[in-house]
């Protein structure tokens, strides 16, 4: 990639986006994150539009809010009272919906529109602190509840050209998600599983020399990583990277790296 290239603006980035609505509660586990996106949102296109693949939404197909104006769900318990009285009275796109539908139509992908359904946390909650006056049109895509890696890439494929349109793409997920771990004492040996994974993804996402075949295999595979069922007992925070990747189809151009409740993560930009 020449530097003119890798010194534009970025129109895709997956990130890590931490424990529910902590990181707008001020928690001190999340001081990194907050930083990571004070750094990384002027480095973004400034878009006409977002669409945000969220961790925490499953559906048989992949389903697109197409709503104008999606309520916000309190996908989270335990919290306390000011966690559900979070506002984000951001606008949906009824439009970029419907152009995400036939983008993936067109690719052979049966997906939904979801006129009803809000928005998660994985989207309020990040892109509340990235863009606070919530004035840009917001869609929100599902996974695929079968959790299959080749569906999620070949998803983003199908997305490319959202980035001749000035779409800001963010997957919203977590580089490590072991919610056990998260809880437990940490000891070497969960440092050097979490560091294990975390550099084989940081190697596979970034490494230039790798070919875009043998990078969309590893990812493809990513469970014969080093620790990756540690890291990942399930695959749903690791996927919307996948999606993401599909889109850019090359090596990431920014890698972040930073500590979120104790545990290595890592972000990326293309």
């Amino acid at each position: 990639m020449n530097k003119e290239a890798h010194n534009l603006p970025s129109s895709v980035l997956y990130f890590s986006h931490g424990g529910g609505p902590l990181p707008l509660l001020g928690d001190i586990g999340h001081q990194n994150l907050l930083d990571f996106i004070r750094k990384v949102t002027p480095t973004l296109i400034k878009p006409a539009a977002i669409l945000v693949i969220s961790a925490h939404w499953e559906e048989t197909k992949p389903t697109i809010t197409s709503g104008m104006f999606p309520s916000l769900i309190y996908d989270y318990y335990g919290f306390a009272k000011e966690a559900y009285e979070i506002e984000y009275p951001v606008p949906g796109s009824p439009e970029l919906a419907n152009k995400i539908f036939k983008l993936l139509g067109s690719a052979g992908i049966h997906a939904e529109l979801d006129d009803q359904r809000g928005f998660d946390h994985g989207l309020f909650v990040p892109l509340k602190l990235m863009y606070p006056k919530a004035n840009i049109p917001c869609v929100q895509l599902s996974l695929v509840n079968s959790l299959q890696p080749e569906a999620h890439i070949r998803m983003g494929k199908a997305l490319a050209d959202l980035r001749k349109e000035n779409v800001l793409i963010i997957g919203s997920g977590f580089s490590f998600h072991n919610l056990k771990a998260f809880f437990a004492p940490s000891t070497q040996q969960s440092q050097a599983l979490n560091q294990s994974f975390e550099e084989w993804l940081i190697d596979t996402c970034s490494n230039s020399q790798l070919t875009e075949q043998a990078r969309e295999h590893s990812l493809i595979n990513w469970e014969n990583a080093p620790a990756a069922s540690y890291c990942h007992p399930r695959a749903e925070h690791l996927l919307p990277l996948l999606v993401c990747y599909g889109v850019a189809g090359t090596a990431a151009k920014h890698v972040f790296k930073f500590e979120i409740l104790g545990k290595m993560a890592s972000a990326y930009a293309w």
